[in-house]
């Protein structure tokens, strides 16, 4: 999220690690302004590359939500309240494809921001909103898959449209509400005035955020983060000793057979690693750059640009991965993605298809 790209470690000197990449000699973002920010080009085959790799992660973002929001909810089997929460997980991911990322792959390549300073401000606040809004999603998800590992029969009752619907409200409420209190009210930049009015220029994009708002930042990330990993720990000890306790059933039986064993095995494993890589990609997406700003906050923001410009992009990846991880993981997702790329929906009837296998 643009909350690292956009502090105040884009100095001068940071600017000038671009060299690293084979930059030109600095340019001006506008030749004719005295006031410009400076920036340093990147020569043509890492411009070419970066723009690949960012555009691919837009798109890929963009139409991997869509398919998962387009499936889910047209297919009438698809409406449940866990999947209206996918669903929505899904909005919040396509619109940081959509709003967030074009614009801000345009700055990382060209080291300028060609907006406007009003956009500026908008534009992150979409960033933090959507960004955020994408982590509580995910920390209700684990939080409802939990009640359904932990208890399936009392499940419907207890995970309803209702408590789905006041889920998705709060995501996005406080979500949307935090981005927005952090950019307008100017309380993130208190202290640092003399270091904002030094470091403004015509073509760039700085939101500077004290020490007070990286700690409230972080412990935003926190909380749900330390949520997940205890929830989706107990989801993995429950399934462990739920196939440990169907083994041990089979073993009384003399149906019991060694290819039954097989299939409880591989089902385990096969949850296992479901979990481990939700958590994993979670983890690898978020920690690095929301530890690095918390220790850079207190060192003096000496993180390179070009340092802060991956591991954002790194976390903006975590918007395009999620539809392969919570979605197009299921073979009933899976077909339903099909059934919408071939055009196969448009025919009549076609909501009330069976996705599920027989």
């Amino acid at each position: 999220m643009s909350i690292a790209d956009e502090t105040v470690s884009w100095d001068q000197d940071s600017i000038l690690s671009r060299d690293l990449f084979s930059a030109t000699s600095a340019e001006l973002c506008y030749e004719n302004l005295n006031r410009s920010c400076v920036r340093s080009p990147y020569s043509p085959g890492p411009r070419l590359i970066l723009y690949a790799v960012f555009g691919f992660g837009a798109v890929l973002a963009v139409c991997g939500n869509l398919l998962v929001m387009t499936s889910i909810l047209h297919f009438r089997q698809l409406h449940s309240p866990a999947n209206f929460l996918v669903a929505s997980l899904a909005c919040a991911d396509f619109l940081v494809g959509v709003m967030v990322m074009p614009f801000s792959m345009l700055r990382s390549v060209e080291g300028c921001w060609y907006f406007g300073d009003s956009y500026c401000k908008l534009h992150t606040c979409f960033d933090v909103s959507f960004c955020y809004s994408s982590l509580f999603h995910l920390c209700f998800i684990s939080v409802d898959r939990y009640i359904a590992v932990s208890d399936p029969l009392a499940y419907p009752t207890r995970f309803t449209a209702s408590v789905s619907g006041k889920c998705i409200t709060f995501s996005w409420l406080l979500s949307i509400s935090y981005g927005f209190s952090l950019i307008y009210t100017g309380a993130s930049e208190a202290g640092l005035e003399d270091l904002v009015s030094s470091l403004t220029c015509v073509g760039g994009c700085q939101i500077a955020v004290n020490q007070t708002w990286v700690f409230i930042n972080f412990s935003v990330f926190l909380i749900p983060t330390l949520v997940m990993i205890t929830v989706y720990s107990k989801i993995f000890l429950i399934a462990k000793k739920q196939a440990q306790n169907i083994e041990k059933m089979s073993k009384q039986t003399a149906r019991a057979s060694d290819s039954y064993k097989d299939r409880v095995a591989k089902r385990e494993r096969k949850a296992a690693k479901t979990l481990g890589i939700a958590v994993a990609a979670f983890l690898l997406s978020w920690l690095p750059y929301f530890i690095d700003s918390f220790i850079d906050a207190f060192l003096g923001f000496i993180t390179p640009t070009y340092v802060y410009e991956i591991l954002v992009w790194i976390v903006y990846y975590n918007s395009a991965m999620n539809p392969l991880i919570y979605a197009f993981f299921y073979p009933w997702f899976r077909k339903a993605i099909k059934l919408t790329v071939t055009g196969k929906i448009l025919r009549e009837n076609s909501s009330t298809t069976n996705l599920f296998p027989e």
